[in-house]
């Protein structure tokens, strides 16, 4: 056999990862093998890859007999949308996809390459965790991941896709990038498995709803995308991409775009004559971006808060609205993390904020209180306030209280905030104010009833509306909601040069 063909069959022995009935039973399990998915994931024929030939180290436990090319995850680069990007995917079909030293030093090599050359980094997770029969080198192999996890926070887009278990000190690295997907049924993220969760606590349940997808999207927040299978998950990811930088330093790409003029027309009914009754936020923002652009995060956790990517006139923007749909748009717990965590990444890589504002206040009781609403609810206050990109705020309805402040608010470093005529900006509802501050008249009155009804419709005239707060410029504009598009595109354009720099430290101190 000469030098050539020999370079092939070892190439075709690493592709085989696990051989061809491990293969197999990926297919029949509904997921897809390492390099399928990366050959779904890039545009075609772009796949770079690295380390095809590299072996474990180890000879304990019986690992000398169990030697495969790559060892369990295939590396390189390529490109999305003609944009390079570095890649790692876990091959399950090899020893479990398990983590030994060499398969992290891979992982390692690929992260240090997308930080040194500004390109987002793509995990494809499908991994049983350490390789336990390494011991110690495993978990260090971990660690050195973490670690460049952490450096690269805010530097390069890290997007981690689980495709398959991923458990223990696994699910850490996910943990520390941008965004996170997880296929339905075939995907699993905990720190302790259902087993030892039984042993420990005596409670019995199943991976699915421990650490499955849709446990992960409504109930911890930790899942930000769900797909139904991996090709599905992957096309999403593509997508995705699209309004992604390439890192801190550069801006999202621009893309044609189409707009639906009816819309202009539409936006006008879409709140209810009642300011009691609830709609849809999401309508007021379809109804404001160009055509089919909007791309919900976490579209079932916290749904109070609406958070997401769209674009204007192909310009990629963070999007942050109250939901009056769910829980009336209140500020609790999880919406402030869900909010406070997606305005600093759009704060890192330069993509600009609008904020749709119709929020009654934070959730008052003893159960927000006791599990620290003051502290969670301080970083959206904080994660605004740090924030220099352009910032630019509509409030529609209510703005209440000390969640008008934390709302990204003139004073807390906003741009230009534009209120529509229903704008409702006071310290709280027409009702409560009136009560509080007529107490004496009501309960003096011989119809105290129509006391109270009466000291709420003044309050309200007087402050149930956008013009106090214009009159001190705690609003730049008043305007119609069919003028929202047109006002945002030229309120952007002029913020372009925005220069803005923090105080030099360190770092700040987030309350966490």
């Amino acid at each position: 056999m000469d030098l050539s063909q020999a370079l092939i069959e070892k190439r075709k022995q690493s592709q085989l990862g696990g051989g061809q009935a491990r293969i197999d039973k990926q297919h029949k399990g509904g997921k897809l093998t390492a390099r399928e998915r990366i050959l779904l994931l890039l545009d075609e024929n772009s796949f770079q890859e690295m380390g095809m030939f590299i072996q474990h180290r180890s000879t304990s436990f019986g690992l000398d007999k169990q030697i495969i090319p790559g060892d369990g995850v295939v590396t390189g680069y390529g490109t999305i949308h003609g944009r390079v990007v570095y890649v790692f995917s876990q091959d399950f079909t090899v020893l479990g996809g398990s983590l030994s030293e060499t398969h992290a030093e891979k992982i390692c090599k690929v992260m240090d390459l997308a930080m040194k050359n500004g390109a987002p980094l793509i995990g494809l997770n499908d991994s049983g965790g350490a390789r336990i029969q390494e011991g110690v080198v495993s978990l260090a192999g971990y660690a050195d991941i973490f670690y460049r996890n952490t450096r690269a926070s805010g530097v390069i887009p890290q997007i981690s896709v689980i495709m398959g278990p991923c458990a223990g000190g696994a699910v850490y690295s996910p943990a520390l990038t941008d965004f996170i997907f997880m296929v339905e049924d075939t995907s699993y993220m905990f720190v302790t498995g259902p087993s030892v969760v039984k042993t420990v606590t005596h409670e019995e349940v199943s991976s699915e709803d421990l650490g499955g997808a849709k446990t992960h999207a409504e109930k911890s927040g930790v899942n930000h995308f769900t797909a139904s299978n991996d090709v599905e998950c992957l096309k999403k990811v593509r997508d995705f991409m699209t309004f992604m930088p390439q890192n801190y330093g550069e801006l999202a790409p621009t893309t044609k775009f189409d707009f639906t003029a009816s819309k202009t027309e539409a936006i006008k009914h879409i709140l209810p004559a009642n300011s009691t009754l609830p709609y849809d936020i999401r309508n007021v923002v379809d109804c404001v971006i160009d055509d089919n652009s909007f791309r919900e995060v976490q579209e079932d956790f916290a749904k109070n808060i609406v958070v997401g990517f769209g674009r204007l006139e192909g310009r990629t923007i963070g999007i942050i609205a109250n939901q009056p749909n769910a829980m009336a748009g209140v500020l609790d717990i999880d919406s402030s993390r869900k909010g406070g965590r997606f305005v600093r990444f759009c704060d890192a890589f330069n993509i600009p904020l609008l904020v749709f504002e119709d929020v009654p206040g934070f959730l008052p009781g003893t159960d927000q209180e006791w599990r620290g609403i003051i502290t969670h609810g301080a970083k959206l206050l904080y994660a605004f306030s740090e924030a220099t990109v352009p910032r630019i705020t509509v409030i529609t309805r209510k703005a209440y209280g000390g969640a008008f402040d934390v709302m990204n608010s003139k004073n807390i470093g906003a741009d230009l905030n534009f209120a529509w005529p229903t704008a409702e900006i006071a310290v709280m509802g027409a009702k409560g104010a009136a009560e509080i501050i007529f107490k004496k008249e009501i309960s003096e009155a011989a119809d105290s009833e129509a006391k109270w009804k009466e000291k709420e419709a003044e309050y309200a005239e007087m402050f149930a509306n956008p013009y106090k707060a214009a009159e001190r410029g705690f609003v730049d504009d008043v305007i119609l909601p069919e003028e929202t598009r047109a006002k945002l595109i030229a309120a952007f354009k002029s913020l372009e040069n925005k220069a803005e720099a923090l105080p030099k430290k360190k770092h700040g101190n987030i309350p966490l």
